[in-house]
This record gives C-alpha cells, sequence and structure tokens, in this order.
C-alpha cells in the first residue's frame, strides 16, 4: 500500500478515526531548525472539530506529542515521529454500519479491495487522518523562508460565492468567522446556507482558494514533478475533494491566446496572472493561486437507500457526529499540505545548488 507524501521531505502515517491515536514519521527534515512548537499546535486547533456550531461536534483537544528527531527545541536531521491521541471515540454510532454500506461513501470500496473494512467512523477513510497531514506542513511550514505567506479560504458554499478576487480580500481576516471567508458579507450567508442545510440533515459542498506570495523563483521539476501537478496530488488526496484548478483555470479555456499570456515588465514580474505563478511547472515568484473543489459529506443525519454485504435493499440511517459541510474545518488542511508541497519542492531545489 503506498502510504507517502512527499518526494524528498517526506510523510508517512498511521491511525483509524476510532483506533487509539493518529501518528506520523518525516524524513529528510532539516538539522538545526528550532522549531515553533505552538505554531504547530495552532494549527490543529484550526482543524480540530468542535469548533462551532456549523462543523461536527466531536471534541478532540488534537494535542501532538513529538517523539523523535528533537532535541532541545531544534530539530536533528533524524526522522521526526509524532502521536495524536483519540480522545472522544463513540465508536456504538456506527453499529448499524456493520453490514451496510453508506452511499458515496469509501465503504464498499475498502470492503472490496481488503476483504474488511473499520465501519467506526470510516476507519482509515476517515478525514480525521488529515490530522496528521497538518501537523506535517505546520512544521514543514518552518523549512520555507519566512517572507513566504500561505492563506486558503472559503470561497464559496453551494451556490453562495465570493466573488471577489483575492486581491480584493484582506486575508489576515480569514479566521474572524466561522466558516473562515474573509468577506464578511458572503460569510454571513454561507454560515446561514451551512446552518439550513444541517437543520434538513442534508450536507453541502463548496471550494476553497489557496494564495501564496513572495515565494521563491525556480521551485518545481520540468517534466514530472511540475508544482501544480504536486499541488493538485496534495489537494485531491483530501477526502471529499473532487477538483483542482490553478490560475486562469478552467476559465481560460475561453480566452484567446492574446487575452491570456501574461506579458512581463523590465523587472521579470508579469502584467498579469492568469498563469498562477508557475510556467513550465516552475514558479516564477508570481502569487500562486488556486482553488480547490469539495463534495458534499456522503453521511447525511437522515435515512438513505442502499444495500448490505449481500446486496440486499437495506436502509442507512443517519447517526453519529459529522460535519454538515468540510470546507470551513478544511481551510488549514489545504494551508498546511501546500506549505508540506512547497518545503518538499524547496529541499529538492537547494539540493541542485550543492
Amino acid at each position: 500500500m503506498i502510504n507517502q507524501l512527499g518526494n524528498f521531505l517526506t510523510l508517512s502515517t498511521f491511525g483509524e478515526s476510532h483506533g487509539e491515536a493518529y501518528g506520523g514519521i518525516i524524513t529528510h527534515f532539516p538539522a538545526g531548525i528550532f522549531i515553533d512548537f505552538d505554531a504547530v499546535q495552532h494549527q490543529l486547533n484550526r482543524r480540530k472539530p468542535g469548533q462551532s456550531s456549523i462543523v461536527t461536534q466531536r471534541k478532540e483537544s488534537d494535542t501532538i506529542r513529538f517523539l523523535s528527531g528533537i532535541f532541545e527545541g531544534k530539530t536533528t536531521g533524524m526522522p521526526i515521529g509524532f502521536l495524536i491521541f483519540n480522545e472522544n471515540q463513540k465508536s456504538k454510532d456506527y453499529n448499524h454500519l456493520e453490514d451496510r454500506y453508506r452511499p458515496s461513501h469509501a465503504d464498499f470500496t475498502y470492503d472490496a479491495k481488503f476483504g474488511l473494512r473499520d465501519y467506526r467512523g470510516g476507519g482509515r477513510s476517515s478525514a480525521r487522518e488529515t490530522v496528521n497531514w497538518v501537523a506535517a506542513g505546520a512544521l514543514a511550514r518552518q523549512i520555507l523562508p519566512k517572507e513566504v505567506e500561505i492563506y486558503a479560504y472559503v470561497s464559496s458554499v453551494g451556490n453562495v460565492v465570493c466573488d471577489k478576487s483575492y486581491s480584493e480580500l484582506s486575508l489576515n481576516e480569514i479566521d474572524h468567522n466561522d466558516v473562515r471567508c474573509p468577506d464578511s458579507f458572503s460569510a454571513e450567508k454561507m454560515i446561514e446556507k451551512i446552518k439550513s442545510i444541517k437543520k434538513s440533515g442534508d450536507t453541502i459542498g463548496g471550494t476553497i482558494t489557496c494564495v501564496v506570495k513572495n515565494l521563491p523563483i525556480g521551485l518545481g521539476e520540468p517534466v514530472f514533478g511540475k508544482l501544480q501537478a504536486e499541488l493538485a496530488r496534495a489537494m485531491l488526496n483530501i477526502n471529499a475533494c473532487k477538483g483542482f484548478e490553478y490560475g486562469s483555470g478552467f476559465a481560460g479555456t475561453m480566452m484567446k491566446g492574446s487575452e491570456h499570456n501574461d506579458v512581463f515588465k523590465a523587472d521579470f514580474t508579469t502584467e498579469t496572472n492568469h498563469s498562477g505563478g508557475i510556467q513550465g511547472g516552475i514558479s516564477n515568484g508570481m502569487d500562486i493561486y488556486f482553488r480547490v473543489a469539495f463534495k458534499p459529506v456522503a453521511t447525511l443525519m437522515k435515512s438513505q437507500n442502499s444495500v448490505d454485504k449481500e446486496g440486499k435493499a437495506s436502509i442507512v440511517e443517519g447517526k453519529g457526529r459529522h460535519d454538515p459541510c468540510v470546507v470551513p474545518r478544511a481551510v488549514p488542511i489545504v494551508e498546511n499540505l501546500t506549505a508540506f508541497v512547497l518545503a518538499d519542492m524547496y529541499l529538492i531545489n537547494r539540493l541542485r545548488r550543492i
């Protein structure tokens, strides 16, 4: 089973939603970096459940414990091992799923692939796995030059869209509301939408926009390992992710080349940035921006028609604690996965110059 993120800087993880703990091992983390532990825990706190009325009410502290690779606050160059214990499992909420498959969930495919599955919260297929990714990304941020800034925010929930460009928004206000949209008018509408959907026992999807500022020129590989491909690979591994576009994305298909080309200025910046900060798979010094699409959560708080393990018609009842919309809590996941990918590409680029 492939269980690794990254090329040079790598993350391998373990854990199940209702097991004892999650955790991971990070390899090739540079030696001599003083770790800001508070910054790591801050990112985990942004992702953890139970933050507001519009997310799952599972209560977890998500406190990280480091086992290796850090001595007296500084990285040693050895593999960094970490643990995050589960504290609030309610496995009995899932007993009714032992022999039934939830529609559009991983239940059936896991059973078909492995011949068995952990039905308690989805086991390994649970989005709780992303706690590992946020921890690793929060560490990886500390490899990047300090001037690099990474912001992600909710840009739509269902048909409620924040249609302002990121350049028109105050990105420092992302965490000022429960839905993590820096436009207060759009945020109110999004929160109302999620509350309405939750009340009906249903779920809804949305999009997250991510912006990277002040990234060095030259990150990314010419053929395989293009920067946009590595970012897309990371994002498309997030539970419920359905799409990725960068720069002009699909809208660029409706433009002429003369409209789409980013014309250079004397300082090698460009008049427009339809390329999304990446040309030929390599960062060009302009802002990187991309958008990630998320489907509605598959688990509903109402009954659904399905089948059991014998293929017989069955009813799946809505039980347990689940997000009515994943995007508010997915913001730190997108940010920190982005940081991990960029740190990996940054280290690879440094190796080229040794």
